[in-house]
């Protein structure tokens, strides 16, 4: 960013009248334009790599729920086997169980730390 541009942003600022426009030469009028779109071609740029990382997270967010839950539908599947007699290891009921319990208590971990993010920001003073 060309920073040669704040004098004539400076001296636009002490006044309460367009006087001071007139006063301008035409390099701190190019100067200025430059740092403007300077400033907008950086935001379109950070605009565009958060919205990239947001997509990235949201997309792993919704695989993670979407392991929980095969977790949480096997290890039913394996209480019901177990219940019904088709499977008489009870090791193989406790993995299933725990493998369950483990992804579902970081899903819900995770869970808060949005909420309590999303809670930050809202107090945020603007």
């Amino acid at each position: 960013m060309d920073f040669s541009a704040l004098t004539g942003i400076g001296a636009l600022s002490g006044s309460s009248n367009l006087s001071n426009l007139s006063n301008l030469s035409n390099k701190e009028v190019s100067n200025i334009y430059s740092a403007y779109n300077d400033t907008l071609s950086s935001l379109t740029d950070v605009s565009d790599v958060d919205g990239e990382n947001f997509s990235s997270i949201l997309d792993s967010m919704m695989s993670s729920l979407n392991e929980t839950n095969t977790l949480q539908n096997q290890a039913e599947e394996v209480e019901i086997q177990f219940a019904l007699g088709k499977l008489d290891n009870t090791h193989d009921l406790l993995v299933a169980q725990t493998k369950a319990n483990t992804a579902l208590q970081y899903t819900v971990a995770v869970r808060d730390r949005l909420i309590e993010a999303y809670q930050q920001i809202m107090q945020m003073q603007i």
